[in-house]
């Protein structure tokens, strides 16, 4: 079976092609740069962004299949930006009755929580608990099976990737913020601020981020932000914090769950830092640790077609809208 992934959650106009037999056969993405000169990811830009952009994706990706010769769209339809979100399905609606294939409706952090499995080479296996950090969502799910998740913890109101955007922004650094601050924090000491942990003793495996942005702000306040120096501890230590909250709850919670295998997914979980520290613990305690392909972190098409192929069970030619902004994976 040939599904055609497209993805436009976001900022990413993204389109695959999944083949059951092959895997992933043809991928292309496109990552929105208008948004920089805000800091910040523009809703309408995004939409207007995605339209110009998305005929093109298609005509890349059909130069390794024709496409003619799919047998399903999966698109993602929620959760994200709703006018970035209605341009992805009112294209694959479009493609859909112009083709007389049928349509299947993803969840977009349903599909990065199945990333890791689009490599054949991983054998992952369920159940296994799952770091969800970027942008949007910061969150500990355990996956039982596919379509069967259990919301552990979550942050209770900056995700970890705003969290590094915002920070970002705060020292004069660039777009998005979590590649920026990985880049200065390797010439920095972590140890030169003493930033807070929020959450790290509470015995739940939810966290907050809020405070530890405050606390950067502060910070900012009392130096010289010309001094490039400072910059780069400042980022460390931001850094250092904000990883170490987020591998001590995901760790937590595999212990108390009793599981031996965590994976990261989404657009943080390609920190290096964040790696290396969960590698570290997760090894001193046995538990086995599984990461997508780098280019599998952020967004991208290929999980949704992959999710899509999971699921053809759930395609419809009906072509009513099914985006949502919200859409808890509970309710998958």
């Amino acid at each position: 079976m040939i599904t055609l992934g497209i993805e436009t959650s976001c900022d990413e106009t993204a389109l695959a092609i999944h083949d059951s037999d092959k895997g992933i056969i043809s991928e292309s993405v496109f990552s929105q740069e208008i948004h920089a000169a805000y800091g910040g990811v523009v809703p309408e830009l995004a939409s207007r962004d995605h339209c110009s952009k998305i005929i093109g994706m298609l005509h890349n990706v059909e130069s390794d299949c024709a496409i003619d010769k799919i047998d399903q769209i999966a698109y993602t339809s929620g959760p994200g930006l709703v006018g970035a979100l209605l341009v992805g399905e009112n294209f694959a609606q479009g493609l859909s009755f112009s083709l007389g294939v049928p349509l299947i409706n993803i969840n977009h952090l349903e599909a990065h929580l199945h990333a890791p499995k689009i490599d054949p080479s991983i054998d992952l296996d369920y159940p296994f608990i799952t770091l969800l950090v970027s942008g949007g969502h910061t969150m500990i799910v355990q996956v039982n099976n596919l379509g069967d998740y259990e919301l552990l913890g979550e942050t209770r109101d900056d995700a970890s990737g705003e969290a590094f955007d915002k920070v970002s922004k705060l020292l004069g650094l660039g777009y998005p913020g979590g590649p920026e601050i990985q880049k200065v924090a390797k010439k920095g000491n972590p140890s030169s601020f003493s930033f807070p942990r929020p959450m790290i003793q509470d015995k739940s495996f939810d966290m907050s981020f809020s405070g530890l942005k405050t606390a950067v702000l502060y910070a900012t306040k009392e130096v010289d932000k010309t001094d490039k120096k400072i910059i780069c501890d400042i980022a460390a230590s931001f850094q250092s914090a904000i990883t170490d909250v987020l591998v001590h709850k995901l760790i937590l919670s595999a212990e108390n769950k009793k599981i031996d295998c965590i994976v990261l997914a989404g657009g943080v979980a390609a920190n290096d830092e964040l790696r290396k520290k969960v590698s570290e613990k997760a090894k001193a305690k046995g538990i086995r640790t599984i990461y997508p392909q780098l280019k599998y972190c952020t967004d991208n098409a290929a999980m949704i077609a992959y999710l899509g192929s999971l699921k053809a069970s759930d395609r419809s030619f009906a072509l009513e809208s099914k985006v949502r902004a919200r859409w808890p994976l509970q309710e998958c």
